[in-house]
């Protein structure tokens, strides 16, 4: 289980936005987790991955604390891949940097063997998510955030790609966690959809999403 337990966050300067915030992810199951721009969803996501240290509250996976070194079990992918590649490297060596991504991983996410000779740059955001994807789907992963993962996509694609990785995930016992601001997507994906308007405590104002 990736528990999130009485999370409190806010920014510098202003109030919190995540205000005694608990969340729970089983280890192969598929959570949503909605709510309007402001709320602090990508806030939330990155403190479960470890991205953020929250003012309050504790991050654990199967009751112990989530490490911050080694190979962490929980990873956090975003909507924008161009962002976590380095642009002068070739698609092989981005692969490379994080674990040997097996040939099966890569058929299974829909990559090609002629884009891996490819920059960045001369991929398209689909086929550039696709290895990002990739690159996180070491042997230890147990969890896996997607913050908006697919909203930049064509409607295909998006299909293509959530479709491919949550067939990934239920083979090997990945927990997901899919935050949108679009409750019929993660009705398709999901067994559980948590609202993180209800789950956070009201009365405070709330500046970042």
């Amino acid at each position: 289980m990736l528990s999130a337990r009485n999370i409190t966050f806010g920014y510098r300067g202003h109030q919190p936005i995540l205000n005694h915030v608990t969340l729970e992810v089983a280890e192969g199951g598929r959570t949503g987790l909605v709510a309007p721009s402001g709320y602090g969803k990508s806030t939330l996501g990155k403190i479960m991955a470890g991205w953020i240290r929250p003012r309050h509250g504790t991050v654990e996976v199967d009751g112990k604390p989530l490490a911050r070194t080694g190979v962490c079990p929980v990873q956090y992918i975003n909507q924008n891949p161009e962002l976590s590649v380095n642009p002068r490297w070739r698609m092989r060596e981005v692969l490379v940097e994080c674990w040997d991504v097996d040939q099966e991983t890569r058929d299974s996410l829909g990559i090609e063997d002629a884009w891996l000779e490819r920059f960045p740059g001369e991929l398209s955001g689909g086929e550039l998510q696709r290895f990002c994807i990739a690159r996180v789907l070491h042997p230890g992963l147990r969890y896996l955030i997607a913050d908006e993962m697919t909203t930049m996509l064509d409607p295909l694609t998006q299909a293509q790609i959530c479709t491919r990785l949550v067939a990934l995930a239920s083979q090997r016992g990945i927990g997901l966690l899919f935050i949108s601001h679009n409750p019929a997507l993660l009705k398709r994906l999901c067994t559980t959809i948590i609202r993180l308007d209800e789950i956070n405590v009201p009365g405070e104002v709330r500046v970042a999403s």
